[in-house]
């Protein structure tokens, strides 16, 4: 049948990335206090956006919700190297604080693009926050501020993240080889 999926492992069960997102939730809600945007990055973060902006909620934060559409990969397993605008923001985060929400913190060039765009229309701080940082991710200065879980260095699938188009989806995160 060629619906059949492909192998995939999975990294981390869907009763384990919620834990994960409300463990999150729990050290961002003190720091998110007052006027704060969260833009999600689209389109694989919309998954972990949802639930973490529920999270958030659940303990009484409520960021001005937006979207940027970033594009670096297309349908490819690596990133191009360049960083592209598909879609900016609509509602404006000048004077207030930013929470940018990524699927995949890898190279760093995303969040980092993300973080100038935003400064440069006014915002008084960005924080960024990832679902899950590879190995090889960036440390120190150009490293993500938060993020839910180390994964592995392999490819990504489910919970938003896919492979060119595919497996988005999937309630839990998977790896493929």
């Amino acid at each position: 049948m060629s619906g059949d999926l492909p192998k995939i492992d999975v990294v981390l069960s869907e009763e384990d990335l919620m834990a994960k997102i409300d463990a999150l939730a729990d050290v961002l809600a003190p720091r998110l206090a007052g006027d704060w945007s969260a833009i999600n990055i689209l389109v694989g973060a919309t998954p972990f956006t949802s639930d973490l902006m529920k999270a958030l909620a659940r303990r009484g934060i409520h960021p001005v919700l937006d979207a940027l559409w970033l594009e670096s990969y297309r349908d490819e397993r690596e990133s191009s190297g360049r960083v592209l605008v598909r879609a900016d923001i609509v509602r404006s985060v000048r004077g207030r604080g930013v929470l940018i929400i990524d699927d995949v913190f890898d190279t760093g060039r995303t969040l980092a693009f993300a973080r100038s765009h935003l400064m440069t229309k006014g915002a008084r701080e960005v924080i960024t926050v990832a679902l899950a940082r590879k190995p090889w991710a960036p440390k120190g200065e150009g490293d993500v501020d938060y993020h839910a879980f180390d994964a592995p260095g392999r490819f990504l699938v489910g919970y938003g993240m896919d492979d060119a188009g595919k497996y988005r989806g999937l309630p839990y995160i998977g790896a493929l080889d």
